[in-house]
């Protein structure tokens, strides 16, 4: 049976892996790093993991832009104290303007359109080295376990935040991401009651989380923030026989 002086120094050592692998403990009268609510219960000490790497799975065109637009609401709370983010891919669909929606202005972030995966996959490492940067997006079509280590390296040094989206999910391979995501579009509620377009909706899937729990939650982006999907209240008649 252990001693309390094992059992402190079990403790602490527990402590001290969890902040090398992103997840240090939220500021003192803060209790969410990016407004996730719930989500970030799922992570251990129930702390968002910044300056490590997020892997996003894409299995359709639809999850694509979903990834895209939840990764860009996780980028706005990244950038409000300053930084710009480099946002690589093989698409080039992201349309800078629509930044604004999320409270980014696009001359904060430096779009890079390149040709093939490696060339994706070695600027998206060089740039996850330099700490002047909030974060890096990478839109790549494979990410194997290697290259996510190395990734993974670079970041424990700069501490700067990472995001990969994957397009092609029908081979998934262990990788050295602290999480897997799948996001998924959501149709947006209504208003105030009032029909059109509403605010951007996800279910947002924890597939893999290092040391948490794996989940699944409904959440939007409104008034410059996440927040959780209050879903309405079913009415059930029962019906009984005379």
């Amino acid at each position: 049976m252990a001693t309390p002086d094992k059992k402190e120094l079990i403790s602490r050592l527990q402590k001290g892996i969890l902040q090398w692998e992103g997840y240090k403990p939220p500021l003192a009268g803060t209790q969410e790093l990016v407004g996730l609510g719930p989500v970030e219960a799922a992570f251990p000490n129930g702390v968002f993991p910044l300056g490590t790497v997020h892997e996003l799975v894409c299995g359709s065109t639809e999850q694509a832009a979903a990834s895209g637009g939840f990764v860009t609401g996780l980028l706005s709370v990244l950038m409000q104290n300053g930084g710009a983010c480099l946002w690589a891919g093989l698409s080039g669909n992201v349309y800078p303007a629509a930044l604004k929606a999320f409270g980014i202005e696009p001359d904060r972030v430096v779009f890079i359109h390149l040709l093939k995966d490696k060339d994706v996959l070695w600027t998206v490492e060089e740039a996850l080295k330099c700490t002047g940067l909030a974060a890096v997006v990478g839109e790549t079509a494979e990410l194997n376990f290697k290259q996510s280590r190395r990734l993974q390296l670079a970041v424990e040094q700069s501490q700067v935040t990472g995001f990969i989206m994957r397009n092609q999910s029908a081979k998934m391979g262990s990788t050295a991401c602290a999480a897997r995501w799948k996001i998924n579009p959501l149709p947006s509620g209504q208003v105030d009651g009032l029909p059109g377009l509403g605010f951007p909706r996800w279910q947002a899937e924890l597939l893999q989380v290092r040391n948490g729990r794996p989940g699944s939650w409904e959440v939007e982006w409104a008034g410059g923030k996440f927040r959780p999907v209050s879903k309405p209240m079913v009415k059930q008649q029962i019906l009984m026989a005379g």
